[in-house]
């Protein structure tokens, strides 16, 4: 086990600190000045795009694709995970509540390039002979390069995110349930990560109609659950509220100005883990919720291109800072906790002890809601490498994992997740990149 962590930790250094930190910044800002800040001139249009497709009853999800809004549920719903919760928690405790601010800052940017990918993931997606609508990231990056480099750098993405995903994240998730559900309810985490597994594998042998009828009902209710919880507590904790505003972004440029200093916080440390948490959150670069909208049925590419934009924009703006808030407000993220267990003391500081059992629920809707789109982007990518007949050994390897991931090391889990994330991002920014020119042609086109 040491010698897994010295290497995990020498690539995250090599990834996350250096690479990633400008690759992914660097995407984002290309694409938003390319495309003339479509974030906040398309934002309106998405807004509308998702609440007039609005429904916890859409229509019928199947091999031909899913409706608009199933796909932005499904998106979301990997989204929303620990990130929001455990992520976050994470991030202050590593890096200060300034690394909320590089949040904010990466997710900004990062809503022109999760327009790019949900772009190019309909333009490029495919029927095939059995009537099966499929799409991705390994998908464009073959059209973006043909040849043996074409396929080598889908094929290298597709064992990252099938890694990274639907085995190593979804222990991340499994991890965090079963963290949270032993603190509040005394339950061993194992045995709640054998009850996910059960209850998941009955959603995975149903196939992407019983996925999409899951995410569209549980996403829009267990958001409003959280937000609902999140604002309560920022109502008890009215009077340090505007003081943690304050922390976060002088602790994103000074981290040594707020009264009594925090040591070994930099600014370096901010934008590190600001930016790492905030890609595992919302996920925009990382190439994993093209695979959701490649599916949704819309007349134009831009349509769905602008409703992606908004998943990155609820995920951070609203309930990560909703969460972020609540843990730098209550006082406690200096106190050495991390993780879910660091968000379930800022809700006990004002809920008292239900505070355990609400954040308890909310991760398990969360973390599960992910776990169920993880498993579908990893599966995509299964079939295009390996076939149609490799499903259920996929399926059953995710099932084993998730029950794995419910025991092991909270930071092991997540820094392995990190590395994953990490190197799935760089073929799939590559391919971006490579098509840039084709989104904003496509963009101009439909803005005509």
């Amino acid at each position: 086990m040491a010698i897994i962590e010295s290497i995990v930790d020498v690539v995250n250094k090599v990834l996350w600190d250096y690479l990633l930190l400008f690759l992914l910044c660097g995407t984002g800002i290309y694409f938003t000045i390319r495309l003339k800040f479509i974030q906040v001139r398309k934002f309106g249009e998405g807004m509308r795009r998702l609440f007039g497709n609005f429904s916890l009853r859409g229509d019928k999800a199947g091999h031909e694709g899913m409706s608009s809004f199933q796909a932005l549920t499904t998106a979301i719903a990997a989204q929303v995970g620990t990130g929001n919760i455990a992520g976050a928690a994470t991030a202050i405790a590593s890096g200060g509540p300034g690394a909320i601010f590089w949040m904010w800052v990466s997710a900004f940017f990062g809503m022109s390039t999760i327009y790019g990918e949900a772009v190019l993931a309909q333009k490029f997606k495919t029927v095939g002979p059995d009537g099966h609508v499929t799409g991705g990231p390994s998908y464009y990056i073959r059209a973006a390069f043909k040849g043996k480099f074409g396929k080598f750098l889908a094929g290298f993405f597709s064992v990252a995110i099938i890694l990274a995903l639907g085995f190593m994240g979804n222990m991340v998730q499994s991890n965090s349930i079963g963290g949270a559900f032993e603190n509040a309810f005394g339950i061993k985490a194992v045995y709640v990560g054998i009850a996910c597994a059960v209850v998941a594998a009955f959603i995975f042998l149903g196939g992407v109609g019983r996925i999409a009828s899951f995410t569209e009902k549980v996403v829009p209710l267990m958001a409003a659950l959280y937000i609902v919880g999140c604002v309560a507590i920022l109502f008890i904790n009215h009077e340090t509220v505007g003081f943690a505003f304050k922390q976060i972004f002088v602790m994103a440029f000074n981290p040594q100005a707020i009264t009594g200093g925090v040591i070994g916080i930099s600014v370096q440390k901010a934008m590190r883990y600001g930016v790492a948490r905030g890609l595992f959150s919302n996920e925009a670069g990382m190439g994993s919720t093209p695979h959701a909208h490649a599916l949704a049925k819309v007349e134009k590419p831009g349509d769905q291109g602008v409703v992606a934009m908004i998943g990155v924009f609820i995920d951070t703006f609203i309930i990560l800072t909703l969460t972020a808030l609540v843990i730098i407000s209550s006082g406690l993220w200096a106190d050495g906790h991390t993780g879910s267990v660091l968000a379930q003391e800022a809700f006990n500081a004002a809920f008292g002890s239900f505070g355990n059992v609400f954040i308890a629920i909310c991760m398990l809707f969360f973390a599960f809601s992910t776990i169920i789109g993880w498993y579908f982007f990893g599966e995509t990518n299964v079939k295009a490498l390996f076939g149609q007949k490799a499903v259920k050994i996929y399926a059953a390897i995710v099932v084993l994992f998730i029950i794995l991931g419910s025991t092991l090391k909270v930071d092991l889990v997540w820094n392995m997740s990190d590395m994953f994330n990490g190197l799935m991002v760089i073929p799939n920014l590559i391919g971006l990149l490579a098509l840039s020119g084709l989104v904003v042609k496509i963009s101009k086109d439909e803005d005509k």
